[in-house]
């Protein structure tokens, strides 16, 4: 029998408050579930605008702790009552001054599984993160969930190859990528870095991204949202560049397998001649 998960993936416009928008993402969580899915993840910093568009320091009220703040806990109240793992990206504090970009892992019974903490942070142009993430420093985990094996990577992210890699390394089968990003800065590249990175590492991507523009900046985030396949194929349409959209898919996990032994990309790896890539 093929080994499909039922995978689902939210991208929302900012409604104005938290609760309002935790409360639209349960809403879309309980139909993934009504439709069948199993996994389900939101976007960069889900439960809040995108607050790097500036630089000001009214945004660190956006942080909680992770996992002890009040919207992971609901967020495991919500697996345990859909039965679904769950990706949640939030804005993290850890400590007094160190703050993250940070996704927790919910697994299909509300048990947390631990969290990924964005490594590479942008300070461009309406982009202003610096300003309030500290760089990663949990590693690349990969978690062992109800589904199988689930990574993130967060936005910025995507453009650099060594991450996805060590997700493959690390065994995941499927990798949630939660983002905000806008038409003019690199849109050309949505539909072009994420396919080519499943291709790369023969496992299946959800590729987010935020919709419509927000209170703090112009940023015109375009959507468009969608599943990638580990031969770089989209699984069902690409969601709206305008409109919130709730996606659904099935991913036949039995095709990863199929592709690393027709390809064997990992076989031929060269760990041996790649010193030179981690040199300052």
């Amino acid at each position: 029998m093929a080994h499909v998960v039922r995978a689902a993936l939210v991208q929302a416009t900012w409604t104005g408050d938290t609760e309002s928008m935790i409360a639209k993402h349960e809403e879309h969580a309980r139909e993934a579930a009504r439709q069948g899915a199993k996994v389900i993840g939101f976007q960069e910093v889900f439960n809040a605008p995108y607050f790097c568009q500036v630089q000001d320091p009214e945004h660190y009220r956006w942080a909680e702790p992770v996992p002890d703040g009040p919207t992971v806990r609901r967020m495991q109240d919500l697996a345990r009552e859909t039965g679904m793992v769950i990706v949640v990206p939030v804005f993290e504090v850890e400590d007094a001054g160190f703050y993250y970009n940070t996704a927790a892992v919910i697994d299909a019974d509300g048990s947390y599984l631990g969290k990924y903490r964005k490594h590479h942070i942008p300070q461009v142009k309406g982009f202003w993160e610096k300003f309030y993430f500290r760089p990663g420093n949990a590693g690349w985990p990969v978690f062992d969930t109800a589904v199988g094996k689930v990574g993130v990577y967060i936005c910025y992210d995507r453009h650099f190859p060594e991450g996805w890699r060590q997700l493959g390394l690390g065994g995941a089968q499927l990798v949630y990528n939660p983002s905000a990003t806008h038409r003019g800065l690199s849109a050309y590249l949505w539909q072009l870095e994420q396919p080519a990175a499943a291709v790369a590492n023969e496992y299946f991507i959800a590729a987010i991204n935020r919709v419509g523009t927000e209170e703090y900046g112009d940023n015109d985030f375009y959507g468009t949202s969608y599943f990638v396949d580990p031969r770089g194929r989209f699984v069902g349409d690409l969601a709206s560049d305008k409109e919130e959209e709730l996606l659904v898919r099935d991913l036949d996990f039995d095709l990863i397998e199929t592709v690393r032994r027709q390809w064997a990309f990992y076989r031929d790896r060269r760990p041996d001649a790649y010193e030179g890539l981690v040199r300052p």
